[in-house]
C-alpha cells in the first residue's frame, strides 16, 4: 500500500511521494485505451446474389462478407454558445408591442387592399368571359384572351391567403 508523508524523508526521493497520483493516472489512461478498443466494433460488407449491399457487425451474419478496415471515430462535444453576444441590441417590451401592432396595423391595411383588387381582377374577368369578339371562332383564342385575367385572380387570392397567414402567426 502506497502511503504519503508531509515529511521530507532523506531516504525515500521526492517523487516517491507522488508516485500514487502517477499510478492512478496511469490506470486512467490505460482503462480509457482499453475501452476505445472495445467500442472499436468490426463490420463487414455483404453482397447478396442480386447485387444488394448490406452491413453488419454481427459475426455469426458475415459469413462470405469482406471484412471492413474503419479507423475509430473521433468525438469531440459541441461547443454552447452564448445565447446572445453581450453588445446584441434590444427593445423594451412596449416598444416591441408598439412594433407589433404598427405590423400588424400595416397587415391589415395590406390585406384589405388586396381585397378590392380581388373583387376588381373578378369583374374584369366576369366582363371578358361576357364579351365575345368576332374574331374568336373558335375556343383557344378566348381562352387565350381572359388567361391574363384569370391569373391576376389567382395572384390576388395568393396574396390574401399570404397576408391571412401573416396576420394568424403575428403576436
Amino acid at each position: 500500500m502506497w502511503r504519503c508523508t508531509e515529511i521530507d524523508d532523506p531516504i525515500r526521493p521526492s517523487w516517491h511521494r507522488r508516485l500514487p497520483g502517477i499510478a492512478v493516472r496511469a490506470c486512467s489512461s490505460l482503462l480509457v485505451a482499453v475501452m476505445a478498443a472495445a467500442a472499436h466494433a468490426e463490420m463487414w460488407k455483404c453482397v447478396d446474389q442480386d447485387g444488394n449491399i448490406r452491413y453488419t457487425n454481427v459475426k455469426s451474419d458475415a459469413r462470405g462478407c469482406k471484412a471492413l478496415s474503419l479507423e475509430p471515430v473521433t468525438t469531440v462535444p459541441a461547443v454552447r454558445l452564448p445565447q446572445k453576444p453581450a453588445n446584441f441590441p434590444s427593445v423594451g417590451a412596449e416598444t416591441q408591442k408598439q412594433r407589433d401592432a404598427d405590423r400588424r396595423k400595416i397587415l391589415e391595411q395590406e390585406l384589405a387592399q388586396e381585397q378590392q383588387l380581388l373583387d376588381e381582377a373578378k369583374k374584369q374577368l366576369a366582363e371578358q368571359e361576357a364579351t365575345r369578339g368576332g374574331n374568336e371562332k373558335n375556343y383557344a383564342r378566348v381562352q387565350e384572351r381572359i388567361e391574363p385575367y384569370q391569373r391576376a385572380v389567382k395572384l390576388h387570392e395568393a396574396n390574401i391567403e399570404s397576408l391571412r397567414k401573416e396576420i394568424a402567426n403575428s403576436r
